[in-house]
């Protein structure tokens, strides 16, 4: 049974819906920590909708925030725990973008999943093993889980922006070409990257505006 994730929603500035934004915030933060990105990209995308759902979890690591799943090697759970959580968590995920479309009757092509860290692995790994092709994955700061197991288990392959700081010292910046090199490997056409020089662990100006573009694009609003 997927347990229900309560999310914030800022509304289209047209005040019209053609398009979503789901935003999967990281581990520790919770749905707060994204929406605030409506505000600069909501201006060029006015019929869109942005929505911050929060991770399913209470964060062992960091208390008052959430986590899609446990993280080993900073809340001392063990492998299985983390795999297990994963899972049920990305079971989470796929309800709640199943009810996002049905809610503002939407088809997957008008839907954009942006992740950050944590979600970014989340956005990664369960929205490839959904049926229909979303119209794109944003990808900061993250890495790709599991991908040997990303060939037998991908459904749909939307397009894919990988976005990484050369300085994060968090989630290592060569998680960006190996989650290239996965993705392409399983069967890819649509990869494409940009290292965001002097950032750390977090999501820089031009970053933004790449992810913008990009949105705009596969949305088809430029």
């Amino acid at each position: 049974m997927t347990r229900a994730l309560d999310a914030q929603r800022r509304a289209p500035v047209s005040g019209e819906t053609r398009s979503c934004v789901v935003f999967l915030h990281g581990y520790g933060a919770n749905a707060a920590d994204l929406i605030g990105l409506a505000d600069p990209l909501g201006e060029h995308m006015p019929d869109t909708l942005f929505i911050s759902p929060d991770a399913p979890e209470e964060c062992a690591g960091a208390p008052m925030g959430r986590q899609w799943f446990p993280i080993p090697w900073i809340d001392g759970s063990s492998e299985e725990e983390s795999k297990l959580g994963l899972d049920r968590a990305a079971a989470d995920l796929d309800a709640f973008l199943d009810g996002v479309m049905v809610d503002e009757d939407l088809l997957p092509e008008q839907v954009m999943v942006l992740g950050f860290s944590q979600g970014t692995m989340m956005a990664l790994h369960a929205v490839p093993r959904r049926e229909d092709a979303v119209a794109g994955i944003v990808a900061f700061s993250g890495r790709l889980l599991e991908p040997e197991l990303l060939a037998d288990e991908t459904q749909s392959r939307p397009p894919v922006l990988l976005i990484h700081g050369d300085a994060d010292d968090v989630v290592p910046p060569q998680s960006l070409p190996q989650a290239a090199e996965a993705l392409q490997e399983a069967g890819w056409k649509e990869v494409y990257a940009h290292v965001m020089k002097g950032t750390g662990h977090g999501i820089a100006p031009d970053g933004l505006s790449v992810a913008l573009a990009f949105m705009r694009d596969r949305l088809g609003l430029s």
